[in-house]
């Protein structure tokens, strides 16, 4: 079986009924969690944006303090299961802001956890690479929030010993 483009199902569901539509939408929800939690996200937090960012942080700031400080495998673990969830979260929402706001916080909780980033070259490449994709989320926003956020972001990029562009 292939799958009907983009603009076909757009179409077919433009012709449906309310009912209908609401079932598609319950069955898509029963099959796969990240569905589901996208389905959450569209009802319950899309109108508020600011509280998403903060259960985001707050989730994040629960499993920063799981990370351990003596193994830097186990370290580079946590940190990827960490950015697994708030990449998925970011994608969830959609808006640079919110990209930007999450990724900071990480890079924050980095710094602030001490993890030794130039004792192993994957975490600092790790580290490093959030910094770029927050250079690229700041592009797309209006330059009154670049600046506000650029002064944010000032203390990440020498955090390690290393100074980033």
């Amino acid at each position: 079986m292939t799958a009907a483009s983009l603009s076909d199902i757009k179409k077919e569901l433009a012709s449906l009924e309310s009912k209908q539509l609401r079932d598609l939408c319950l069955r898509l929800a029963k099959y796969k969690k990240e569905n589901k939690e996208l389905l959450t996200y569209l009802l319950y937090e899309a109108d508020d944006e600011a509280a998403f960012v903060t259960n985001v942080n707050t989730e994040m700031d629960d499993l920063f303090e799981t990370v351990p400080q003596t193994n830097l495998y186990l370290v580079k673990k946590v940190l990827r299961k960490i950015l697994r969830i708030a990449n998925k979260q970011i994608r969830y929402s959609g808006l640079a802001q919110t990209e930007v706001e999450v990724r900071i916080h990480f890079c924050a909780n980095v710094k602030k956890s001490g993890i030794k980033l130039q004792n192993s070259q994957v975490l600092a490449n790790l580290f490093a690479q959030q910094l770029k994709k927050i250079d690229a989320a700041l592009a797309k926003l209006p330059e009154d929030l670049q600046y506000d956020f650029h002064h944010e972001l000032e203390p990440l990029k020498t955090y390690g010993g290393r100074t980033k562009k």
